[in-house]
């Protein structure tokens, strides 16, 4: 059975940074591209970033480039999102998810993203 758990959000000031983390368990982690995907308050999924599985490739929304850094380690079946000069508009529950852009076929639950002084 595959799950995603994701961690790390919380509440951080404008310019602060934060390090999610995604634990994959249930499949074999180093053969699939992996996501994150956020929603905001009353807005619709937005694809963040990606990687290919053996994380040589990463890709980036253009609203997070230079900002956010997309990793994984494959002996620990864990993806990272690590995010600095955090914007209040990058308010939002996080998920990370298995596929490249919009080819995920599983979530996590989300782990929540606040910016705000």
């Amino acid at each position: 059975q595959v799950q995603l758990v994701e961690s790390g959000g919380g509440l951080v000031q404008p310019g602060g940074s934060l390090r999610l983390s995604c634990a994959a368990a249930g499949f074999t982690f180093s053969s699939y591209a992996m996501s994150w995907v956020r929603q905001a308050p009353g807005k619709g999924l937005e694809w963040v970033s990606d990687i290919n599985s053996r994380g040589g490739s990463t890709y980036y929304a253009d609203s997070v480039k230079g900002r956010f850094t997309i990793s994984r380690d494959n002996a620990k079946n864990t993806l990272y999102l690590q995010m600095n000069s955090l914007k209040p508009e990058d308010t939002a529950l996080y998920y990370c998810a298995r596929g490249p852009m919009e080819e995920y076929d599983y979530w996590g639950q989300g782990t929540q993203v606040t910016v705000s002084s």
